[in-house]
């Protein structure tokens, strides 16, 4: 058993390090791939096994050869093991993501997130890994009760998925405490920009607006969300990968600014350059007590312990995602609800 980690700060010299990122084809995960290669490390990007050859956000890396891509499934206990033997810190992305899909199949929400993270966290422990970053989300605490948002803020299951995440902190921060294996839990907030997909709501309306739509269907317009920008974020993983303070604790990522899904609407139709009516489409409102009216973030932690600043403006951050957009828009389906 490993003796507790102190409470300070240090800063790694990622070069040559084994780094494991799990979930690592996604929006997030690749963007951490990207800023680990730069830093140097040996990265393995352990990505979930499909029958085709598509190697999506990670296909320049593998053909410059400075990425190690392993197929699998972090449900897969066996696999995971393997995946993590001989690494030095690993970040664990992987998740069943999105609250709509969530209603209907809650069970595999709970097999994915949960028991994929207790694989992960066992095969940490087994092979004494330095640190394990374990990613949360602002939706495990539900509607803002008060704001902004501490880690010390009630944790609000409002949906199947944010059960599930709140499920898998849990599980994460319980090897701390039973086992002292060295972890932290990030919370981004509302992380957008290049490579997210459409079921989130900035490249949603997005592609609606390159698409050349005329009106923007929207869910609910009032709820605030704290929006940061995606290399913000994964900056903020390798800061706190670094910070020996934020073992056994849950730290924030956000900007501590709020906008309303509406405003952020008109935003980014001045991003964009284009010209749309907002109307609410009743397909996209969430049943009644799920939806999250408020989220606000608290970033003192992330701030005070790993000197984390979010760099990155929305207003920057807007133009910079719809560029990619109007880039990529054959990548979106824009005729449909995507959840």
């Amino acid at each position: 058993m490993s003796t507790r980690v102190p409470s300070t700060s240090t800063h790694l010299n990622w070069t040559g390090r084994t780094v494991l990122v799990t979930g690592a084809e996604g929006f997030i995960g690749s963007t951490l791939v990207d800023l680990l290669a730069e830093r140097g490390a040996k990265v393995r990007a352990f990505v979930h096994y499909k029958p085709y050859a598509e190697k999506g956000h990670l296909a320049h890396h593998l053909r410059g050869g400075d990425v190690e891509m392993i197929a699998g499934d972090i449900r897969d206990a066996g696999r995971v093991m393997d995946a993590v033997a001989g690494c030095d810190t690993v970040f664990h992305l992987a998740a069943l993501i999105g609250i709509p899909y969530s209603y209907d199949s809650p069970g595999a929400y709970v097999q994915t997130n949960v028991v994929g993270t207790e694989n992960i966290a066992e095969a940490c422990r087994r092979h004494c890994v330095r640190r394990l970053v374990h990613t949360s989300t602002s939706e495990v605490y539900g509607t803002a009760l008060t704001a902004p948002i501490g880690e010390d803020h009630p944790l609000q299951p409002q949906s199947p998925y944010s059960a599930s995440k709140i499920g898998a902190d849990m599980m994460a921060l319980s090897h701390w405490h039973a086992f002292e294996l060295p972890v932290t839990v990030v919370r981004p907030f509302n992380t957008y920009g290049p490579r997210q997909s459409a079921r989130a709501v900035i490249p949603a309306i997005l592609a609606q607006l390159h698409a050349g739509a005329r009106e923007i269907k929207l869910g609910s317009l009032t709820p605030t969300r704290d929006f940061t920008y995606v290399t913000d974020t994964a900056r903020g993983f390798l800061a706190l990968a670094e910070c020996d303070r934020a073992v056994g604790e849950a730290v924030n990522l956000g900007t501590g600014q709020e906008i309303s899904i509406g405003a952020l609407a008109e935003a980014l139709i001045a991003a964009s350059g284009r010209s749309a009516q907002v109307v609410v489409d009743p397909a996209r409102l969430r049943p009644a007590g799920s939806e999250v009216e408020r989220l606000l973030s608290d970033n003192t932690r992330a701030r005070e312990w790993a000197g984390w600043r979010p760099e990155v403006s929305l207003e920057e951050g807007l133009k910079q995602t719809s560029e990619w957009i109007a880039e990529h828009l054959d990548l979106f389906a824009t005729d449909r609800y995507q959840v």
